[in-house]
């Protein structure tokens, strides 16, 4: 009974630090103590990146909520976009920013990549990123504010999934071993794929009947998103992943809306 309840000890505290150390990594948050970054701590976070999601999406809720109490529903989701901007560092939007220049401006494979490290950003990433805010935005301010965190909620955690299947589906494309998206590749065990299927999906419930028809925009905007790496790149990068939540999210709101506004 002893060694079982030490073998349940000890992989608590591996799960633990996976999950802190998605926290670091896909947010700005500073975690308390030190997660150890291992190769195999890494690789498990990948599982978490749905509940970073969730949680990303529950604060952008809170600020909409205490905003929406004294200023107009424009000014309150304008806020809340922005405060999960800053949370996550704006990772998935330079992803999307990045993959637009790259994917735009490039002609081969090898030159698509490397436009996307380029840290410059250019007109198609520029461009693309506006129309992504745009549209995030205003879906945002069609949706019922009774309805509207448990979107962000969901909207987040379900579009993280999404580039989740993305990474565990393609081979990862570049060689560079100081690439951030690296340390990530090898967390495709079929236990991460469960935690992220089952962490991304429970807060679709908030939302309702809505949610289905989003969900299901999901799938489809992803699986486009995955054939067309595949055939132009052969597999895909860390911006590919931050354009594939951008895209996902981007489909949840048209999906629910969609589904909201038919009845």
């Amino acid at each position: 009974m002893e060694a079982a309840f030490e073998a349940l000890r000890g992989a608590l505290g591996r799960e633990r630090l996976r999950l802190l150390a998605a926290v670091q990594y896909f947010t700005r948050l500073r975690v308390p103590g030190r997660t150890g970054h291992t190769q195999e701590t890494l690789e498990g976070a990948i599982r978490y990146l749905p509940v970073v999601g969730a949680f990303v999406g529950a604060a952008g809720a809170a600020i909409y909520l205490l905003v929406r109490a004294v200023l107009p529903a424009g000014v309150a989701v304008a806020l809340s976009m922005a405060a999960t901007v800053i949370i996550t560092g704006a990772l998935h939007e330079d992803g999307l920013a990045d993959a637009a220049d790259g994917l735009g401006g490039g002609s081969s494979r090898e030159r698509v990549l490397a436009i996307m490290k380029d840290p410059h950003v250019g007109a198609f990433g520029a461009t693309s990123l506006m129309l992504a805010l745009l549209l995030k935005f205003n879906l945002l301010l069609a949706v019922p504010p009774s309805r509207l965190p448990a979107m962000l909620i969901a909207g987040h955690a379900l579009s993280r999934l999404a580039a989740v299947g993305v990474l565990m589906t393609l081979p990862y494309v570049r060689d560079e071993e100081r690439s951030r998206a690296k340390p990530l590749v090898g967390g495709t065990s079929g236990a991460s794929l469960v935690v992220a299927v089952v962490t991304g999906l429970a807060p679709l419930a908030l939302v309702g009947k809505p949610a289905l028809t989003g969900a299901g925009c999901v799938v489809v905007a992803s699986l486009l998103w995955r054939a067309y790496l595949q055939g132009r790149l052969g597999g895909h990068s860390g911006d590919c992943l931050g354009a594939a939540q951008q895209l996902s999210e981007i489909a949840f709101y048209v999906g629910a809306d969609a589904s909201a506004f038919a009845h």
